[in-house]
């Protein structure tokens, strides 16, 4: 069974980075409108399964909570399996980075109590660097601990986590599609300019 789940989410794989205080507040970015969360899961065209889930949270800042991923932008400062300075830019190239001919990203969306985003926010900055295909069960134990996503059940597989946030009342949802080459490494985000 561990094989089978090692094997379902194997996109999340990342080594640690930690970003200096300097560097964050350089980039730190807070988007217009309200507080909001937003799942994306990568869904395998082929196959159907979950490959991978993330979290955007809008807070005071906007981050996205890339747990174990490999997503690398040398723009973009990280610590650990967070990612700062997201604005509708750098969201546009991490959602593209995701979508290709093989995968595409599921996007959910929901508007929150600004207390209730600021809660996500420090949970997914205490929470540290995640092992290897622990992306949906990081992101779930998140979600679980905030007022009003107790329904969270903390597991294992990206498509489960969104079926479940999917039916939150509120929630938003479309999907991005690309048919850029099949091979993630194909697509280096570090060559897109984002200033």
């Amino acid at each position: 069974m561990a094989l089978v789940v090692a094997l379902t989410v194997s996109a999340c794989a990342k080594e640690a980075r930690w970003s200096s205080d300097e560097e964050l507040a350089k980039v730190q970015y807070r988007a217009e409108g309200p507080a909001k969360l937003t799942l994306f899961t990568m869904i395998n065209n082929r196959s159907g399964a979950g490959a991978h889930t993330s979290l955007m949270i809008n807070a005071s800042q906007r981050v996205i909570w890339d747990p174990a991923g490999t997503f690398y932008h040398p723009a973009i400062p990280e610590r650990n399996d967070v990612l700062f300075g997201i604005s509708p830019r750098v969201a546009d190239v991490y959602t593209r980075y995701h979508a290709r001919e093989t995968f595409h990203v599921v996007v959910q969306e929901i508007d929150v109590a600004p207390a209730v985003a600021e809660q996500a926010l420090r949970l997914a900055l205490a929470k540290g660097n995640v092992g290897d295909a622990q992306c949906a069960l990081s992101t779930s134990g998140i979600l679980s601990q905030l007022p009003g996503f107790e329904s969270i059940s903390i597991g294992w597989y990206p498509k489960k986590l969104a079926e479940q946030f999917g039916a939150l009342p509120g929630v938003t949802e479309r999907r991005l599609y690309e048919y850029d080459n099949a091979d993630l490494r194909a697509y280096d985000p570090s060559l897109v300019k984002i200033n």
